[in-house]
């Protein structure tokens, strides 16, 4: 899943600004009357040299993973240049580096890894560059930089801001307010970094206090379980966060069993159920926090740009940035239509 990932790098979020945006249009340096629009790929009316990029992940055991193994391959087939060699996929470590390796003596052009474990596959993707094919690091981070080219992924600790901000907003004039968190693992440095920004954001708002935090593991069964005890536990709360959309479809049966629409509901990653949910306007949950499985399509287009020798469209340098940090934005029954396409299973 997506849950083992480092907030670093630029943070392209100030004005919504997605890095598959800012990947569309060109990749080369020059500009397009028109950018494209975001379901398209880069630079396509212009064929450049042929590329081809190994694709390397861990298993689709998670609505977030298999989107983004979609992401990817359907990015792929837009681009009449672009040749994909995706493997099968594994959580096994060593399986995950036998398929890198393999890719590496295929001498593909450029490698696209979302590790299953970011430090334990670190020597394999050192080993990449230093073969000469430069490897674009998707979402779980490896232990150096200099194991990659380039590295994208989303932003937990922004996850948390966006939520709690959006709360806070909506709670600013209740006096003594009240919201619970429905976290995930806690052994995850990402569930600390989605719970510390969601606590940030907070303190902007001191009518607003939290009053239970419970912990589950981002799938359905976890979400019905913990979020039956909070809400056994804490009869009378304003809102809700929660860390995942996945373990969000136990939260709201736990919550439809229990009868209670007394509160606003914020879920996290961006699941079509979610935005269904949402668009429907007819329960709890108002809004979600975006953790884009469009990174993937991303990725796919900033190893062709490696490939080809191309900057990104829309800015300045001819090279493509070091590590582009996605905006973690919040999708509510306002714009729920503009981000339904973009929504996993």
């Amino acid at each position: 899943m997506h849950e083992l990932t480092s907030r670093r790098g630029l943070l392209f979020g100030a004005a919504a600004v997605s890095a598959g945006a800012l990947l569309t249009g060109c990749t080369s340096n020059e500009s397009d009357d028109e950018p494209a629009a975001n379901d398209q790929p880069a630079a396509a009316d212009k064929p450049g040299k042929p590329v081809t990029i190994g694709f390397a992940g861990p298993q689709a055991d998670h609505g977030w993973l298999n989107a983004i193994n979609d992401n990817a391959k359907r990015r792929a087939e837009k681009y009449s240049d672009v040749t994909l060699e995706i493997t099968e996929g594994s959580n096994d470590t060593a399986q995950q580096i036998g398929q890198i390796e393999t890719l590496i003596n295929k001498k593909v052009d450029v490698l696209v890894v979302l590790p299953a474990d970011g430090k334990a596959l670190t020597q394999v993707g050192l080993k990449a560059m230093r073969a000469g094919i430069p490897v674009v690091n998707l979402d779980r981070v490896f232990n150096t930089p200099q194991a990659y080219r380039c590295w994208i992924g989303g932003d937990n600790y922004g996850m948390g801001l966006s939520a709690g901000h959006y709360i806070g907003e909506k709670l600013k004039d209740k006096p003594d307010a009240r919201v619970v968190e429905l976290a995930g693992l806690d052994n995850l440095e990402l569930t600390k970094q989605r719970t510390q920004g969601f606590d940030d954001a907070l303190k902007n708002y001191p009518n607003i206090k939290k009053v239970a935090r419970q912990a589950a593991d981002f799938t359905v069964e976890s979400g019905q379980a913990k979020m039956a005890q909070l809400l056994q536990a804490q009869r009378k709360f304003d809102a809700l966060w929660n860390h995942d959309d996945d373990q969000g479809v136990g939260a709201l049966r736990a919550v439809e069993q229990a009868g209670r629409d007394d509160f606003l509901m914020v879920g996290g990653a961006g699941a079509l159920s979610a935005f269904q949910a949402i668009e429907r306007d007819d329960g709890v949950l108002k809004a979600t926090v975006l953790y884009p499985p469009t990174m993937a399509a991303s990725a796919i287009d900033l190893a062709r740009a490696l490939g080809q020798g191309k900057g990104v469209g829309g800015l300045a340098e001819y090279e493509i940035p070091a590590s582009i940090t996605l905006y973690s934005a919040v999708v509510d029954k306002t714009n729920v239509g503009r981000y339904m396409s973009t929504g996993f299973k």
